[in-house]
């Protein structure tokens, strides 16, 4: 309930709106904005990284910006490097992975979502770079959930793969959706199910973020501390 009161408070000032969803008995907290809003952030300008919630709060602070919302970016390696592409206001700081592997982020196609001067796309991450995209912030991560309406091939309807689960996706309309799974709701989505919720709120297009360390914070909350991540997504006033 907090979110949703707070979300009433600055929707009309920062075009942000957050809300609990239920779809087939999964939970879900859904942040939808506008493209403009959305900032990722890895490093600082000295170099250091920028791996929890406070230290994003008070970096996007000292840039001159109002954190509403962070949440976890994509998947990444140990020591906190971003597992592929991360580009942060315009400086590509990690290149795009195109590898084989093993795990979520290499099951193909694998995405990137992006933040250009054409709005906000999950892209496949093998058609990257984009011709004419002039790109402001980008993650890479997998697996994509949907790509041109289409759930990931190698999705389970009957999965009994059941886990917090984070996530982007970019509505018909043009605005970015974020989601993430209620931990304490009555179950957590298969991969199938969260793709199927992104169809549900307006995507063709929409990528798996990371797993069971994800998190989203509003407000106050967002100075507590956080699990550390690889990157962080902000949503800001």
């Amino acid at each position: 309930m907090r979110h949703i009161l707070w979300a009433i408070f600055v929707i009309c000032h920062c075009h942000v709106s957050a809300e609990t969803i239920e779809k087939e008995g999964i939970r879900y907290f859904v942040v939808k904005c506008d493209p403009q809003k959305v900032r990722i952030v890895w490093r600082d300008p000295e170099g250091r990284q920028i791996r929890d919630f406070p230290a994003a709060k008070s970096f996007l602070e000292s840039q001159g910006e109002k954190p509403w919302l962070l949440m976890n970016g994509g998947i990444f390696e140990p020591g906190g490097i971003p597992s592929g592409l991360l580009v942060q206001s315009g400086e590509e700081l990690c290149p795009v992975n195109r590898k084989e592997g093993a795990g979520n982020f290499f099951l193909k196609p694998n995405g990137i979502f992006l933040i250009g001067r054409q709005g906000a796309r999950v892209v496949d991450a093998g058609a990257f770079p984009l011709n004419n995209e002039v790109v402001r912030f980008a993650v890479q991560s997998g697996p994509i959930l949907l790509i041109n309406g289409k759930t990931h091939p190698a999705f389970n309807k009957g999965s009994d793969s059941r886990l917090l689960r984070n996530g982007v996706g970019v509505m018909k309309d043009g605005r970015v959706i974020f989601a993430i799974s209620d931990r304490k709701g009555t179950k957590s989505p298969n991969l199938y199910e969260f793709a199927d919720f992104f169809r549900s709120q307006g995507c063709s297009d929409a990528l798996f973020l990371d797993g069971d360390i994800s998190q989203m914070r509003f407000g106050a909350e967002m100075s507590r501390p956080s699990n550390q991540f690889g990157s962080i997504i902000a949503v800001v006033e």
